[in-house]
Protein backbone atom coordinates (compact mmCIF):
# COMPACT_ATOMS: atom_id res chain seq x y z
CA UNK A 1 0.00 0.00 0.00
CA UNK A 2 3.00 2.55 0.82
CA UNK A 3 3.27 2.55 -3.22
CA UNK A 4 0.08 4.11 -3.68
CA UNK A 5 0.49 6.56 -0.85
CA UNK A 6 2.31 9.38 -3.35
CA UNK A 7 -1.16 8.90 -5.38
CA UNK A 8 -3.75 9.35 -2.63
CA UNK A 9 -1.46 11.97 -1.24
CA UNK A 10 -1.35 13.83 -4.93
CA UNK A 11 -5.20 13.55 -5.11
CA UNK A 12 -5.52 15.15 -1.72
CA UNK A 13 -3.39 18.20 -2.89
CA UNK A 14 -4.83 18.59 -6.31
CA UNK A 15 -8.20 18.31 -4.96
CA UNK A 16 -7.51 20.95 -1.97
CA UNK A 17 -5.95 23.20 -4.64
CA UNK A 18 -9.65 22.77 -6.55
CA UNK A 19 -10.97 24.16 -3.99
CA UNK A 20 -8.41 27.36 -3.41
CA UNK A 21 -8.95 28.02 -7.23
CA UNK A 22 -12.45 27.90 -7.17
CA UNK A 23 -12.73 30.29 -3.88
CA UNK A 24 -10.34 32.70 -5.56
CA UNK A 25 -12.84 32.74 -8.77
CA UNK A 26 -15.59 33.27 -7.32
CA UNK A 27 -13.90 35.95 -5.26
CA UNK A 28 -13.37 37.89 -8.88
CA UNK A 29 -16.75 37.47 -9.85
CA UNK A 30 -17.73 38.93 -6.68
CA UNK A 31 -21.11 38.14 -5.47
CA UNK A 32 -23.57 36.34 -7.07
CA UNK A 33 -27.13 37.32 -8.56
CA UNK A 34 -29.62 36.18 -10.98
CA UNK A 35 -31.90 38.83 -11.39
CA UNK A 36 -33.00 39.95 -14.15
CA UNK A 37 -30.36 37.15 -15.96
CA UNK A 38 -30.63 33.86 -18.32
CA UNK A 39 -29.65 31.57 -15.40
CA UNK A 40 -27.78 29.56 -18.38
CA UNK A 41 -25.77 32.61 -19.22
CA UNK A 42 -25.21 32.93 -15.59
CA UNK A 43 -23.69 29.58 -14.76
CA UNK A 44 -22.11 29.40 -18.51
CA UNK A 45 -19.95 33.05 -17.50
CA UNK A 46 -19.25 31.35 -13.62
CA UNK A 47 -18.04 28.16 -14.93
CA UNK A 48 -15.96 29.60 -17.79
CA UNK A 49 -14.26 32.54 -15.81
CA UNK A 50 -10.69 31.55 -15.69
CA UNK A 51 -9.66 30.47 -12.06
CA UNK A 52 -13.51 28.45 -11.83
CA UNK A 53 -12.82 26.76 -14.57
CA UNK A 54 -9.18 26.09 -13.73
CA UNK A 55 -10.33 25.09 -10.26
CA UNK A 56 -12.90 22.64 -12.68
CA UNK A 57 -10.37 20.66 -14.57
CA UNK A 58 -8.11 20.31 -11.43
CA UNK A 59 -10.80 18.68 -9.79
CA UNK A 60 -11.22 15.99 -13.06
CA UNK A 61 -7.48 15.79 -12.48
CA UNK A 62 -7.78 14.86 -8.77
CA UNK A 63 -10.93 12.52 -9.56
CA UNK A 64 -8.82 10.85 -12.03
CA UNK A 65 -6.07 10.21 -9.84
CA UNK A 66 -8.82 9.30 -7.10
CA UNK A 67 -10.06 6.57 -9.36
CA UNK A 68 -6.53 5.34 -10.28
CA UNK A 69 -5.76 4.32 -6.39
CA UNK A 70 -9.60 3.26 -5.89
CA UNK A 71 -8.29 0.57 -8.57
CA UNK A 72 -5.10 -0.62 -6.56
CA UNK A 73 -6.40 -0.08 -2.76
CA UNK A 74 -9.30 -0.52 -0.57
CA UNK A 75 -12.68 2.09 -0.51
CA UNK A 76 -12.02 2.07 3.46
CA UNK A 77 -8.64 2.73 3.19
CA UNK A 78 -8.06 5.59 0.43
CA UNK A 79 -11.33 7.70 0.75
CA UNK A 80 -10.52 8.66 4.58
CA UNK A 81 -7.46 10.26 3.17
CA UNK A 82 -9.36 12.89 1.50
CA UNK A 83 -9.94 14.31 5.05
CA UNK A 84 -6.68 15.79 4.93
CA UNK A 85 -7.76 17.97 1.98
CA UNK A 86 -10.02 20.06 4.41
CA UNK A 87 -6.73 20.66 6.63
CA UNK A 88 -4.47 22.31 3.46
CA UNK A 89 -7.96 23.70 2.70
CA UNK A 90 -8.01 25.02 5.88
CA UNK A 91 -4.70 26.54 6.06
CA UNK A 92 -4.50 27.57 2.89
CA UNK A 93 -7.36 29.39 3.41
CA UNK A 94 -6.06 31.55 5.93
CA UNK A 95 -2.73 32.08 4.44
CA UNK A 96 -4.34 33.46 1.15
CA UNK A 97 -8.00 34.48 1.94
CA UNK A 98 -7.07 35.40 5.82
CA UNK A 99 -9.99 33.52 7.08
CA UNK A 100 -10.41 32.71 10.69
CA UNK A 101 -8.41 29.77 12.04
CA UNK A 102 -9.37 29.41 15.46
CA UNK A 103 -8.66 27.10 18.15
CA UNK A 104 -12.14 24.67 17.53
CA UNK A 105 -11.09 24.03 13.89
CA UNK A 106 -7.42 23.52 14.86
CA UNK A 107 -8.37 20.90 17.01
CA UNK A 108 -11.03 19.70 14.34
CA UNK A 109 -8.35 20.07 12.23
CA UNK A 110 -5.79 17.66 14.70
CA UNK A 111 -9.09 14.94 15.25
CA UNK A 112 -8.57 14.54 11.36
CA UNK A 113 -4.72 14.02 11.00
CA UNK A 114 -4.82 11.65 14.30
CA UNK A 115 -7.86 9.60 12.78
CA UNK A 116 -6.30 9.59 8.93
CA UNK A 117 -3.19 8.06 10.55
CA UNK A 118 -5.11 5.49 12.64
CA UNK A 119 -6.48 4.38 9.54
CA UNK A 120 -3.17 4.41 7.41
CA UNK A 121 -1.92 2.32 10.47
CA UNK A 122 -4.86 -0.20 10.01
CA UNK A 123 -3.22 -1.23 6.41
CA UNK A 124 -5.19 -2.14 3.20
CA UNK A 125 -5.56 -5.03 0.88
CA UNK A 126 -3.78 -4.24 -2.80
CA UNK A 127 -6.17 -6.19 -5.13
CA UNK A 128 -4.94 -9.78 -3.80
CA UNK A 129 -2.39 -9.15 -2.21
CA UNK A 130 -2.30 -8.98 2.08
CA UNK A 131 -0.88 -5.74 3.51
CA UNK A 132 -0.44 -6.20 7.26
CA UNK A 133 -3.40 -5.10 9.09
CA UNK A 134 -3.97 -4.85 12.72
CA UNK A 135 -7.29 -6.27 13.09
CA UNK A 136 -8.78 -9.10 11.33
CA UNK A 137 -10.61 -8.32 8.08
CA UNK A 138 -14.64 -8.31 7.34
CA UNK A 139 -15.03 -8.62 3.49
CA UNK A 140 -15.05 -11.59 1.23
CA UNK A 141 -11.38 -12.44 2.13
CA UNK A 142 -12.52 -13.54 5.79
CA UNK A 143 -12.86 -16.70 4.71
CA UNK A 144 -17.01 -16.77 4.42
CA UNK A 145 -18.95 -15.96 1.81
CA UNK A 146 -21.11 -13.71 2.81
CA UNK A 147 -17.96 -11.65 3.64
CA UNK A 148 -19.19 -11.87 7.62
CA UNK A 149 -16.39 -13.01 10.01
CA UNK A 150 -17.26 -16.63 11.46
CA UNK A 151 -16.15 -17.82 14.83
Amino acid sequence: MAKYLPFILFTVLTNAAAQVMLKYGMLQLGALSFAGVNPILKILQIVFSPFVFLGLCTFVVSMASHLFVLSKVELSYAFPFLSLAYVVVAVAAWLLFAEDLNAYRIGGIALICVGTVFIAQGGSTVHGEEMAAASPSIGPSSGHPTGKVTR
